[in-house]
């Protein structure tokens, strides 16, 4: 008997010695969500906050947009080590207040340079992707892991989808600046809340066990190929966000504002509906449904080139959308194997090095295409660098190239 179906009385041994059960699960993703609130949902307010700041023409709003990513990227694997040695639920909170602390000083500031030290704060105390994920690894293992890694993906998408029109939708009574403020209380709630849960611990020794936990066990995914297609994952579908609603204003004359809206956010609604069947359908074949994925990305990305009318522009970003889906619930997958057996948060904290640092090249180039080529011109290199992802990760469902692989 699982713990899930355990009764509520008989479960409580297993969570005192660190195991979760599905509510706490549940719990964890949802402190991840409403942390990830202010993180997600302001950034593309940017634009407005930073003439209230002394940018009246917000030139630095591209450079301020990616700066959390960039700290948070450098701080991940230093919180990942210290949260192996001093305990995953410590480094969480710390991750929590962290964000709570930025947020205070982000809403406070009155000059360009105290918002700018506030932003890097953000993401160096921060980082509640690798602290959440580590925490969840510490406790489970195997498909359970898989399952809640694929539950926090699904809070970040639910966040990245409301958070910007709760923002919006305030900023008639609070401006997007002291928004930050408000906002500020959101992680707060969630370092009370987790609190409340256990430290989860692994078996000390392979093939103990703990109540509730299955026997520790030897990891199935070697770490060079999640880093690299987490890494080339990212890249390839971030590169599509900073110039989207400008490409889609340009291609749909006259589109409304909520329209470009549901636009940006198509791919991440297919997530939240269908991340639960893609992993029922590839939770034992992963690097099929990356190879997949890889390819439903690089279609959709090519299918935006030529978008010229909303009922296309809506299937190309469906085309997307099932792509970002396959990708992320098969990485959740190969993240779940490899963290078996090894020290989690070292791992989880390298895994959010490797992803921010995609995200932060894809800003990067993004930028320049778009500077120099014009708003196409980003989701044509998203489209190259999926291609190549695609082929590389379909040749590694060959035996004897994840033979060489898994060596590494």
């Amino acid at each position: 008997m699982t713990v899930e179906t355990l009764p509520r009385q008989s479960r409580r041994p297993s969570e005192q010695s660190g195991g979760l059960g599905r509510r706490q699960v549940h719990a964890v993703a949802a402190c991840y969500f409403v942390a990830s609130f202010a993180a997600l949902g302001l950034p593309p307010y940017l634009t407005a906050i930073l003439p209230t700041l002394g940018d009246p023409e917000a030139r630095w709003a591209g450079v301020l947009y990616i700066v959390p990513t960039v700290f948070s990227a450098l701080g991940a694997p230093l919180w990942g080590r210290l949260a192996d040695r001093f305990g995953r639920k410590r480094l969480l909170l710390r991750a929590q207040l962290g964000l709570t602390v930025s947020f205070l000083l982000a809403g406070a500031a009155d000059s360009l340079p105290a918002f700018t030290l506030a932003l890097v704060l953000q993401g160096f105390l921060g980082g509640t992707f690798a602290a959440t994920n580590g925490y969840l690894a510490a406790a489970l293992d195997g498909a359970r892991l898989s399952r809640a890694l694929t539950l926090m993906q699904g809070s970040a998408r639910a966040a990245l989808v409301a958070a910007p029109v709760l923002v919006g939708a305030l900023s008639p009574w609070i401006g997007p600046h002291r928004q930050y403020l408000v906002m500020a209380l959101l992680p707060l709630a969630a370092a009370v809340f987790l609190a409340l849960l256990p430290e989860p611990e692994r078996p000390a020794v392979p093939g103990a066990t703990t109540a509730g936990r299955s026997p520790a066990r030897t990891a199935t995914t070697p770490l060079l190929p999640l880093y690299v297609f987490e890494s080339a994952f990212v890249f390839a579908t971030v590169i599509s966000f900073p110039y989207l609603i400008a490409l889609a204003q340009q291609r749909l004359p006259g589109v409304d504002g909520t329209t470009t809206g549901l636009l940006f956010a198509l791919p991440h609604l297919c997530y939240l509906v269908f991340a639960a069947r893609t992993l029922g359908l590839f939770g034992h074949r992963p690097h099929t449904g990356i190879a997949l994925g890889f390819g439903f990305v690089a279609l959709g990305l090519a299918g935006h080139a030529v978008a010229h009318s909303l009922p296309v522009f809506v299937a190309v970003r469906l085309l997307l959308g099932i792509g970002l889906t396959l990708g992320l619930v098969c990485l959740a997958v190969l993240a779940a194997g490899a963290a078996q057996g090894r020290a989690p948060g070292r791992m989880f904290g390298t895994l959010e090095l490797v992803s921010k640092g995609g995200a932060v090249a894809a800003g990067t180039v993004a930028a320049l295409a778009n500077g120099r080529f014009g708003a196409a011109a980003p989701v044509m290199a998203g489209t190259a660098a999926a291609l190549l992802a695609a082929v590389a990760a379909t040749a590694l469902t060959l035996p004897s190239l994840r033979q060489r692989w898994s060596r590494r």
